[in-house]
C-alpha cells in the first residue's frame, strides 16, 4: 500500500515509516522539520519537507503520491506550550488536520490513523486504568484539540465514509526521543545522568504515568492498517510508574552517583494516569511486549556518549 506518513521525522512516526517500509509498503514521509530530524527519515522513503496547513502544498503533494492510507502523527506536541498559546495549538493540531482530512477524503484515502492521546483525553481519572468509555475531561488546549480531532475523524467516517483508526496512546518513550524538551522523562533524565547532571523530578515524583515503549507503538500501527480494525482504542500496558521509579532505575543503568533533586510541582500535572488496553487486544491482537526494566535500558543506551 501507498502509505503518507505526516511528522516522519520525528521520534514516534519515524519508527513508524521504518516498520511499513519494511513491510514492503510504499511510503512518503511529510514534515517540516521544526522538531523532526532529517536523518531520521528512512532512506527508501519519499520526503516532503511541507507545512500541513498549506493546503496547495499538501494538495500537490496528494496527487503526486496518490497515498491509501494517511497516518497523521505531526502535530505542536508541547503541552505548556499549548497552554501558553492555546491559538497556536488550534492552529497546528486542529485546523492542520482537517487540510489533511479534507485532501484525504478528496482523494479516496481508505483509511486514516491518527495520532490521539490518553492521558490528556482523560484528564484526572475516575478509576484506573482509564478504559475508552471513560469521561472525558481534557486539561489543556493540547487534548482538547486531539479530542476535536477525534470527533472530526467521526464525522467523516460517517458522513463520507472513510475509516479511521484513532490511537490513544499514554507516556510513549524509547530511542530517538528528544531528550531536551519539556515532555520525555526518560529521555531527559538519560541524557543528563550520562554526564552525570542533576535532572529534576518535579514535585515529590510520586505522580505516575503509563510507559509504552516506541516499538510496541509501533506494532499498533502496524495492527491498525487491518481493514476490519476502526474506532479509538488506548495504546498503553495498563501499568502505573512513578516519575522517582523512573529516575531510579536510571541512575542504576547509568551508574551516575547522582541524588535526587526534587523542584516545583507543575501546575495542572496530572497526579496518576494508566489506561486500559482490553479493547485493542481484543479487537487489534495488541499486546505490549517489551518490560519497562528492558525498554528503559534500550533507550538509556541509545543515548549513551
Amino acid at each position: 500500500m501507498r502509505i503518507l506518513v505526516t511528522g516522519g521525522a520525528g521520534f514516534i512516526a519515524s519508527h513508524i515509516a521504518d516498520a511499513y517500509v519494511d513491510e514492503g509498503h510504499r511510503v512518503a514521509v511529510v514534515d517540516n522539520l521544526s522538531r523532526g530530524k532529517i536523518e531520521q527519515v528512512n532512506k527508501r522513503a519519499r520526503f516532503f519537507k511541507a507545512e500541513l496547513r498549506d493546503r496547495s502544498r499538501m494538495e500537490k503533494i496528494f496527487r503526486a503520491f496518490k497515498p491509501e492510507i494517511v497516518n497523521h502523527h505531526a502535530a505542536q506536541i508541547d503541552l505548556r506550550k499549548s497552554v501558553a498559546d492555546p491559538a497556536l495549538d488550534a492552529s497546528v493540531n486542529i485546523i492542520g488536520s482537517i487540510v489533511l482530512l479534507e485532501l484525504a477524503r478528496k482523494h479516496r484515502v481508505k483509511k486514516f490513523i491518527f495520532a490521539s492521546t490518553g492521558g490528556a483525553l482523560y484528564g484526572e481519572q475516575d478509576y484506573f486504568p482509564a478504559d475508552e468509555s471513560h469521561p472525558i475531561r481534557p486539561l489543556s488546549p493540547y487534548g482538547i484539540a486531539k479530542r476535536a480531532v477525534e470527533l472530526y475523524l467521526f464525522y467523516y467516517q460517517a458522513v463520507h465514509g472513510m475509516n479511521y483508526v484513532s490511537l490513544r496512546y499514554s507516556n510513549v518513550y524509547g530511542p530517538r526521543q528528544d531528550p531536551f524538551g519539556e515532555a520525555g522523562v526518560v529521555a531527559i533524565f538519560a541524557e543528563k545522568l550520562w554526564r552525570n547532571l542533576q535532572p529534576i523530578i518535579n514535585g515529590d515524583g510520586r505522580q505516575t504515568r503509563d510507559y509504552v515503549y516506541v516499538g510496541d507503538v509501533v506494532r499498533a500501527n502496524l495492527l491498525a492498517l487491518k481493514p476490519r480494525v476502526s474506532g479509538a482504542f488506548n495504546i498503553s500496558t495498563g501499568k502505573e510508574t512513578s516519575v522517582n521509579q523512573i529516575f531510579s532505575a536510571l541512575n542504576k543503568i547509568t551508574g551516575a552517583e547522582v541524588k535526587p533533586f526534587h523542584g516545583p510541582a507543575k501546575k495542572g500535572e496530572q497526579r496518576r494516569s494508566a489506561l486500559d488496553n482490553s479493547l485493542a487486544r481484543r479487537v487489534m491482537g495488541f499486546k505490549p511486549k517489551l518490560a519497562l526494566a528492558e525498554g528503559i535500558s534500550l533507550t538509556a543506551e541509545f543515548f549513551k556518549p
